[in-house]
């Protein structure tokens, strides 16, 4: 019985690689395609992994065309490529609109056009409430997959995902406070009451994995997590490394939040329970309906919203539990 092809855009980064290794473990698919404009990184992936059930192809989910080359060849899609770096995206706003927005609006519509079973987008807690240009974008790409689910001509499903902090993956803070530690530099932590969901890079992809199988139209879905104060982050660090290395506060850098959302007062309201998860239904009124313009709701149930302090903060030791797990700590031992 054929298990369907997969599409993995962006697949050379630190969700895709992670999870082309679980998947050629698992035989999952007949065949998974690699999307991505770095051919630094494809290389490296395809020596690594060196499967011929995975076929490389270079382009950019800014251009349509190269999207609709590979596009047309897969049953699914995990929309991973995007411009992830906040401080990158607060200084080039239109680059992470190009990519984030109408990169992930090309990856839609192809899908559509070649008739995709199913596509799931990824997206992150900084478009919950988002104050930077990063989750602005991202909240838009949210909002984009929501709009074209509406309107699907097909049987096509789309739904996505969102999820916290993403323990060791690139341009995460772990790495970094690594690095420091092996230069023997103080830690460099913006505010010691910050707060960050973590998630392992294995959390991502079981995350994305329960959308692929569960994912109704529109769907966004998250997965609780546990999260911990920066200052608790860099603490546990040192211990594992056993450094004399210190934290330096620096002060909150340029679009940071104090504590990440991952699911907003209002989404709340409608989100269903499902113990690991939240599953937040789309909105499927249509643009004539009345609440839009004129009439107002008696009743406004605002639920607390699900945010980095006050889910389950961990302590140092259960941090460094689950640190001394993840193997991007465990290789630099």
């Amino acid at each position: 019985m054929s298990k369907g092809k997969l599409l993995i855009t962006g697949g050379t980064g630190s969700f895709g690689t992670t999870y082309l290794k679980k998947a050629i473990d698992n035989n999952q698919f007949d065949e998974i395609f690699v999307f991505s404009r770095d051919e630094k990184k494809k290389d490296d992936v395809r020596k690594s992994l060196n499967s011929d059930n995975i076929n490389f192809y270079i382009g950019d989910v800014r251009d349509i065309e190269s999207v609709n080359t590979v596009v047309k060849k897969v049953d699914y899609i995990f929309h991973a490529a995007a411009l992830k770096q906040v401080p990158s995206c607060e200084f080039f706003p239109l680059e992470a609109v190009k990519t984030n927005i109408i990169g992930t609006s090309n990856v839609l519509n192809a899908a559509e056009r070649y008739n995709v079973k199913k596509v799931v987008i990824l997206s992150t807690d900084k478009a919950a409430y988002p104050i930077n240009a990063m989750g602005m974008s991202k909240a838009l790409m949210e909002k984009v997959m929501i709009s074209k689910s509406r309107t699907l001509n097909n049987n096509t499903i789309f739904c996505g995902t969102r999820y916290g902090n993403v323990m060791g993956s690139r341009g995460s803070v772990i790495p970094l406070f690594i690095s420091q530690i092996k230069s023997k530099k103080d830690l460099t932590v913006t505010n010691s009451k910050m707060t960050r969901f973590m998630m392992s890079l294995n959390n991502a992809v079981e995350l994305v994995d329960f959308a692929f199988k569960n994912g109704n139209q529109g769907d966004l879905f998250i997965q609780k997590a546990p999260s911990s104060t920066l200052e608790t982050l860099a603490e546990a660090l040192i211990d594992i490394f056993n450094s004399k290395s210190k934290v330096k506060i620096i002060g909150i850098r340029h679009g940071e939040k104090m504590h990440e959302t991952l699911v907003t007062s209002e989404e709340m309201i409608k989100a269903e329970d499902m113990k690991k998860y939240f599953r937040i239904h789309p909105d499927s009124r249509s643009l004539n309906y009345e609440k839009y313009f004129s009439d107002g709701e008696l009743e406004s149930n605002i639920n607390k919203e699900y945010n980095s302090s006050n889910t389950e903060i961990l302590n140092k030791e259960q941090l460094k539990k689950i640190l001394l797990e993840l193997p991007e700590v465990k290789s630099q031992l």
